[in-house]
């Protein structure tokens, strides 16, 4: 019987670290009913997140209304798509979500210039996480970018991460920023991720860019995000490179 009980606490202290499934209970040699349906709910939610689309004009509105807030000298927001025209093909089509469709990449030519940081949305594997997610995101970081030449900001629909790499390099950017639903997993349907990247533009490798990921409320804070992203672009900007060569120092992780 102790040793009932002593399992019991350790699979109590387990779950109470981790939002894993970890020290499940037993019925006879099946799952308890209880989390056979916990781990159903979990993967339609994951599904439903998957599938969500992203309400790109309402995003738009609410993120110009943020950044006129901020009292920041441009607050314009593009709405744009990539080549993948509906979520069938962008699911199917990975390399239709790393580029723009004509029209999207015909209203950029216009507004190229010397920017310093291009901000792209893109709803990735979660419309959920961007809803969510970006406009408390946007008010912690928008304030601390008063010193920055702002691109104007980028929505993305049916985008995955490299298309800000044609996006920043469309607008003439030195360090594009995308922000992006992770894909969903069986506890966090709604993580969201950060990806930037010096100097963007078509070709650049997973291994060019710095990642910032977890982003949601039982994960890393909008406060301990915007600290991270602003160390980053700035130490982009100071010795002009992201990727394996650029990494957090452990003070600051340890402040973070």
């Amino acid at each position: 019987m102790s040793e009932i009980v002593n399992s019991g606490l350790l699979s109590a202290r387990l779950r109470a670290l981790t939002p894993a499934r970890v020290g499940l209970g037993r019925t006879g040699v099946s799952q308890q009913t209880r989390d056979v349906l916990d781990f159903q709910l979990s993967h339609a939610q994951a599904r439903d997140a998957v599938r969500a689309r992203l309400e790109a004009a309402a995003l738009a509105a609410d993120l110009a209304k943020i950044m006129g807030d901020c009292k920041l000298p441009r607050t314009e927001v593009l709405c744009l798509h990539s080549a993948a025209a509906d979520r069938a093909t962008y699911l199917q089509r990975p390399d239709h979500g790393r580029k723009l469709n004509e029209s999207s990449r015909a209203s950029l030519a216009h507004i190229c210039g010397k920017w310093e940081l291009a901000l792209v949305v893109a709803d990735g594997l979660s419309a959920l996480a961007i809803e969510r997610h970006v406009p408390p995101l946007f008010k912690e970081l928008l304030p601390r970018l008063q010193d920055w030449r702002l691109a104007p900001v980028c929505i993305v629909e049916q985008g995955r991460v490299a298309i800000a790499d044609e996006i920043g390099f469309a607008l003439g950017a030195r360090i594009s920023v995308v922000l992006i639903g992770e894909r969903p997993g069986l506890s966090s349907p709604d993580s969201l991720g950060a990806y930037i990247t010096w100097a963007p533009r078509p070709g650049r490798t997973d291994a060019e860019r710095n990642c910032i990921s977890n982003i949601r409320a039982e994960g890393m804070s909008y406060s301990q995000a915007a600290d991270q992203l602003i160390f980053y672009i700035t130490e982009a900007r100071r010795r002009q490179l992201t990727g394996v060569a650029l990494k957090q120092e452990a003070h600051f992780l340890k402040e973070g």
